[in-house]
């Protein structure tokens, strides 16, 4: 059985600035691209019997400039859709919203069909990831390479977890985070791993 290894996307501008990005597709910055670059390490020899990736270009060239070949594409690995909360920042939110909090609350609807999510809609897409991946932990290692706020979702969700805590879960931009079993059970085996 092999280990479910998460890769948090290089930075972009907005990931630095602290402003909410979901379908707002940024490149990496070129920071980002060398922190991508230097993932290669941890991936060199290893076997991996699938990787998935987010469909947005931070994601996809951080598998690519990681060594992580073959990569499929699934949707579901789509960062948590921030609605009207796209490209702001959380203290910019606070100053209408004082109280208002990511993993309890959700988001509003935003622009052009962008509904927003709440914890609870981005655990179901979570739970849909670990079933897919779950057919190739047999035969070992799933790479995902996705986004903070959905990889502390689905981190939150293979623990057993509710959506909402994935709370408990930081996640810096270009980090390796390993779950695995311990007595068949999952386990947070390392969390937020640098070169």
């Amino acid at each position: 059985m092999g280990d479910l290894l998460l890769v948090r996307h290089g930075e972009t501008e907005w990931s630095r600035s602290g402003q909410h990005t979901s379908w707002t597709d940024l490149p990496l910055t070129p920071h980002g691209e060398e922190q991508a670059k230097s993932l290669v390490p941890l991936f060199a020899g290893r076997s991996c019997a699938l990787v998935l990736t987010s469909p947005l270009q931070r994601a996809i060239r951080t598998a690519e400039l990681a060594g992580l070949t073959g990569a499929v594409v699934d949707p579901d690995l789509h960062e948590w859709n921030y609605g009207a909360y796209e490209g702001i920042k959380t203290v910019d939110i606070h100053r209408t919203r004082p109280d208002w909090y990511l993993w309890n609350d959700g988001v509003p609807p935003g622009p052009d069909g962008h509904t927003g999510e709440s914890p609870v809609e981005v655990g179901d897409r979570a739970d849909r990831v670990l079933a897919h991946a779950a057919k190739a932990l047999d035969e070992g290692d799933v790479v995902l390479v996705a986004h903070s706020h959905f990889l502390r979702v689905l981190t939150a969700r293979r623990l057993g977890l509710p959506a909402s805590d994935g709370r408990l879960f930081r996640l810096d931009t270009a980090t390796v985070s390993r779950l695995s079993l311990e007595h068949g059970r999952p386990v947070l085996a390392e969390w937020n791993a640098k070169p």
